[in-house]
């Protein structure tokens, strides 16, 4: 019997090693940690629950044959974080590059079939060279089976792709359908085509990591929900992020203790808005001030700065937080905001987490490049994903809220639930210089009428007090009491149900 258990130690001690002992330590001389380390990192201590160590590729094409190793690249199983179960799958780039084969996607789409029988997140860690070419067909069609794994658990379990290393080729469909993706800076990189082909193709000389590193697909291309320092600290990120997650669209998000009273008044927030109603202020300051001890895990940070999105919590329970921007384009909605915000909401109302939408908008984005792009249809994507969430909508606007910005910013009319404004609110059409300009065009020769019109319109206007005597606005509060008034409302919805047609499902305008 001890022969046995020392010859299963051994097989385990060679699993461990991975590509072996040199590959490791090129993994650590380029900065990165082995596929093994970074379990250890994610999950909490002694929690993690190795399957299919010793399976191994299949394939005897191309002298594959005498190239095996136990667990054929990629390390699969179970764990927690913070006590909750998620599955995980963490791809070995000391193994053949990582890459993926027959026998290696099998791997992983065991344990997201778990997950989704089991109602638990999946998380990947990416760092793959992309199909193994020795495999051919072969390694294309595990692929297509992950990637259709991706789809089914779309809005059924939290899914999480962490991109620690090269991601190119078919390989970067999947995190593409995954509900956030991050990225390591320096070390991590996706495109369906490589600088090389393009070079061929286009004749465009561009660096890995111009084409496709963490800072172009966070700033640039949408594709990253945030990029981090180096491979801890952005797994740090993630159980952050997963602690503020259902583990599926049955159960509810985590509820924490609070140490911070869901009365608390703030006074500093009646000066927040600038006396002169061009003057910008940073709305992140107002959302940091409603959260749970001030923490706000911003989603997508680095793009559309124009609209912010991200998690906070209220009274120890989750909340998906969508607010205007008015340091950046005034706050504006463009067709950048409009995806990045359309894409925050229905992730929200997937999994059943209330949805705080703080307003000041002065309209969408004017100029040809935004109607020429499609302005039209990706503002209505914003709106379609306000119009359809089901979940406990709280809106409060600041300021302006001007044309069909103030409609798409989830109003009254597209059912949202509560809706507050302060008393510096100004709901209108338009601003009063520009309504007075087109309503009055025939007096504009006479500078003191135009003066008294103006005037006329934002003594109308310039306030909330229209909206709410047609109930559109549920409540003026102070501002030093919004902490209080949108944790009661919340408080208020926690059992909302709201049934919509059936369909097989709708048709949003992408």
């Amino acid at each position: 019997m001890r022969d046995i258990l020392d010859q299963l130690e051994q097989r385990r001690a060679q699993a461990r090693l991975g590509g072996g002992q040199a590959r490791i330590d090129r993994q650590h001389k380029n900065g990165k940690l082995t596929a093994r380390e970074r379990l250890d990192v994610l999950l909490d201590p002694d929690s993690f629950e190795e399957y299919d160590m010793f399976v191994a590729h299949r394939a005897v094409d191309f002298g594959m044959e005498k190239q095996k190793y136990p667990g054929d690249g990629v390390i699969t199983g179970w764990g927690t974080i913070n006590g909750r179960q998620v599955y995980v799958f963490s791809q070995d780039f000391t193994v053949l590059g990582g890459s993926l084969s027959e026998t290696h996607a099998q791997k992983i789409c065991k344990i997201m079939d778990m997950a989704m029988q089991n109602g638990a997140p999946v998380i990947g860690l990416n760092d793959s060279g992309g199909a193994r070419i020795q495999e051919g067909v072969a390694s294309l069609a595990g692929y297509a089976e992950v990637f259709q794994r991706n789809i089914e658990a779309s809005g059924v379990i939290p899914q999480i792709s962490v991109i620690m290393g090269p991601c190119a080729g078919g390989a970067v469909y999947s995190p593409a359908m995954t509900d956030f993706i991050f990225m390591v800076r320096d070390s991590s990189y996706m495109f369906v085509t490589g600088p090389d082909v393009v070079k061929t193709v286009t004749n465009e000389t561009v660096t890995a990591e111009e084409l496709g590193g963490a800072s172009t697909h966070t700033a640039k291309s949408s594709v990253a929900d945030a990029a981090y320092e180096n491979d801890v600290e952005t797994l740090a990120e993630v159980r952050r992020l997963v602690d503020l997650l259902p583990l599926s669209n049955r159960e509810k998000p985590p509820v924490r203790p609070s140490f911070d009273d869901a009365n608390r008044i703030d006074d500093s927030l009646d000066t927040l808005i600038p006396d002169n109603a061009n003057t910008p202020y940073d709305m992140k300051e107002l959302i940091t001030k409603l959260a749970d001890e001030g923490d706000f895990f911003e989603i997508q940070e680095a793009y559309a700065k124009n609209i912010l999105t991200g998690f906070i919590r209220l009274e120890g329970r989750t909340v998906g937080v969508v607010a205007n921007q008015p340091l950046v384009l005034a706050g504006c909605l463009d067709i950048a905001a409009s995806r990045k915000a359309a894409r925050f909401v229905r992730f929200c109302d997937c999994f059943g987490i209330p949805l705080l939408t703080l307003v000041d908008v002065p309209g969408f984005l004017p100029g040809t490049s935004q109607e020429w792009n499609g302005v039209i249809k990706h503002g209505a994507k914003l709106l379609f994903a306000y119009g359809e969430a089901t979940v406990p909508k709280v809106t409060v606007i600041t300021r302006k809220a001007y044309g069909g910005a103030y409609d798409v910013m989830a109003s009254k009319h597209i059912k949202a639930d509560v809706n507050y404004a302060w008393p510096t609110a100004e709901i209108a059409v338009m601003g009063a210089k520009g309504a007075v300009e087109i309503i009055y065009r025939n007096e504009l020769g006479d500078p003191d009428k135009i003066a008294e019109r103006t005037a006329d319109y934002e003594e109308a206007f310039a306030n909330p007090f229209k909206a709410a005597e047609k109930g559109f606005i549920d409540e003026v509060i102070l501002p030093h009491s919004t902490r209080r008034r949108v944790s009661r409302a919340f408080a208020s919805l926690r059992n909302k149900k709201q049934a919509l047609p059936w369909k097989k499902h709708d048709n949003i305008p992408l």
